[in-house]
């Protein structure tokens, strides 16, 4: 894989580059658990958000309950404390047959695209998991970072301009998820180097979907937009920030 061509894009996209006192503390092996944990949320979040998408946007009832069927073990596991289930087994589950067609062009794009996402973010949780296994790292619930708030409050409340922010803030928190990896792929041992590396070209591929998305719906270039969340992602990624999370500013 041509990592340097891969992020090249991504790393134009973004205002800025991952701080290195971010790095600094990142790469502290006792940090590592809440790193991982973090991450392994941030998948399952990043699946609910596409799942919310199709849900309000594309599926009727009967679509929209497979979808709630695919995630409710996660979500159980990861924010009810229930039991662990067997991930690999549920993932088997997973597939386009169970969703609704559309006659829009654009909704059935939105809806292969993010079915895709949801089946690669959830298959990503269980790669994370699985790591946090073999290390014998317990999940604890951990409080969310302020990244997706500070990005979402500034969505506009109208459709379709509201959708088409909405997709520019799941653009940047992929893009940003994956510069992050490839920030990390140095500093870390080698099977979690492997790892990182792994999901860049997924991750890089969801911003570009994200974006594409936006502007296939909106009437107008969407460039100025783009460069306002822009600001406001820098924002929260050079400021200090008292809380350290995958997606954290400047530790405080």
């Amino acid at each position: 894989m041509n990592y340097p061509q891969l992020l090249a894009p991504v790393l134009d996209f973004l205002p800025c580059p991952t701080p290195d006192a971010w790095i600094d503390r990142a790469k502290a092996p006792e940090n590592l658990p809440l790193l991982l944990t973090d991450h392994m949320v941030c998948e399952l979040k990043a699946a609910q958000t596409a799942m919310l998408l199709i849900r309000k946007y594309v599926a009727d009832k009967s679509g929209s309950d497979a979808l709630l069927g695919w995630l409710k073990p996660y979500e159980s596991f990861t924010f009810g404390g229930g039991p662990e289930p067997d991930f690999v087994a549920l993932h088997k589950r997973i597939g386009k047959s169970v969703m609704p067609k559309t006659d829009d062009p654009w909704g059935q794009r939105l809806l292969d695209s993010m079915v895709l996402l949801i089946k690669e973010e959830l298959h990503h949780f269980w790669q994370v998991r699985e790591v946090m296994l073999t290390r014998n790292i317990p999940y604890v619930k951990i409080t969310a970072s302020r990244y997706a708030r500070g990005l979402i409050r500034d969505i506009r409340t109208w459709e379709p301009q509201k959708l088409i922010d909405k997709l520019i803030c799941g653009a940047y928190i992929e893009a940003r998820s994956c510069e992050r990896f490839a920030a990390l792929a140095p500093h870390v041992d080698d099977e979690l180097r492997a790892f990182y590396l792994s999901l860049l070209r997924s991750e890089a591929r969801h911003y570009q979907d994200y974006l594409a998305l936006a502007q296939a719906i909106s009437d107008e270039d969407i460039t100025s937009r783009v460069r306002h969340f822009g600001e406001v992602e820098a924002d929260l990624i050079l400021s200090p920030d008292s809380e350290f999370r995958f997606h954290s500013g400047v530790p405080a």
